[in-house]
């Protein structure tokens, strides 16, 4: 039997889209025969991740866990093709156990959580995703995760229906402000906490848009420093989850709210499904021409 090499094991993952440790047992199987062993993988159904890997999967859920003491919380976004397959308990399921294991586990990146059992001994999160492939019959991906572990402090929560998630990790706070911050965040959808976190180069670019209008307007150069300086500010207030006003009381400002419970706001992280993937926009006509001269 040939010995069975890493780079032939790359190459069946490459050619059916099957797990690493599928692949190599296939290999082993086949006795080191490439088409041998894609045979098996598919009579195995797990060829069947070949075709649609390459599909734009923007669709999806995003997966939760959360600790029974309030200070150790994951979020985790699987992508699949279309809305139906992202409603199948299955698919959600799977979210929730690779923010569980994110948890548990604190991989350093989506690879390494692929590597992780889903369970002391047993199959591969990437074996399980492969199954849901073979299963539903779409392409489904682990895009990202993240993990918040807090040290003197709790962990507000919220999942707005399966498509967004967020957590705040916040000093001072009961699981009832937390919570609400939580879901401020989730509609508002501040870009960071402060004024101090906002990247230098998206203020200068902002400065300079001002500056470009307020030129056109004629008024002396004192004035119009006071108005780029003004309009600035505004949109400081309207990126930070600070300057906001609270969702639930708009008179206030998050700011004011965290000041008068004596709690502050450390991070925070929203998870949208599919935010910034770019879809693919098909079209229906040229589909059925393309059918049509092809008949």
């Amino acid at each position: 039997m040939a010995a069975i090499t890493a780079s032939m094991v790359k190459e069946l993952r490459e050619r059916t889209g099957a797990g690493m440790m599928e692949c190599k047992k296939a290999l082993s199987e086949s006795g080191g025969d490439m088409e041998s062993a894609i045979e098996l993988l598919r009579m195995k159904g797990e060829a069947k991740a070949e075709k649609k890997a390459g599909r734009i999967a923007a669709e999806g859920v995003i997966g939760y866990y959360g600790s029974d003491d309030g200070r150790l919380a994951a979020l985790a976004e699987v992508n699949c093709e279309t809305d139906f397959v992202a409603k199948q308990d299955d698919l959600q399921g799977f979210a929730n156990v690779i923010a569980r294991r994110v948890a548990e586990e604190s991989p350093p990146d989506v690879n390494a959580l692929l590597a992780l059992t889903v369970e002391p001994g047993g199959e591969t999160v990437e074996s399980r995703r492969t199954a849901l492939v073979a299963a539903l019959g779409e392409n489904i991906s682990v895009r990202r995760f993240v993990r918040f572990q807090a040290d003197g402090a709790g962990i507000g929560s919220y999942l707005h229906g399966t498509r967004i998630g967020v957590l705040v990790e916040i000093a001072g706070a009961d699981e009832t402000l937390g919570r609400d911050l939580a879901m401020h965040v989730a509609a508002s959808r501040p870009l960071c906490v402060g004024r101090d976190e906002v990247p230098s180069d998206l203020v200068e670019r902002e400065k300079q848009i001002y500056a470009a209008q307020a030129a056109d307007s004629g008024k002396p150069e004192n004035i119009i420093e006071k108005m780029v300086e003004g309009r600035l500010s505004k949109w400081l207030k309207e990126i930070t989850l600070l300057g906001q006003p609270f969702v639930k009381d708009p008179d206030q400002t998050v700011d004011k709210l965290l000041k008068s419970r004596g709690a502050e706001v450390r991070r925070f992280v929203r998870f949208e499904v599919g935010e910034g993937i770019e879809k693919k926009a098909d079209d229906f006509a040229a589909e059925v021409m393309a059918q049509a001269k092809g008949a």
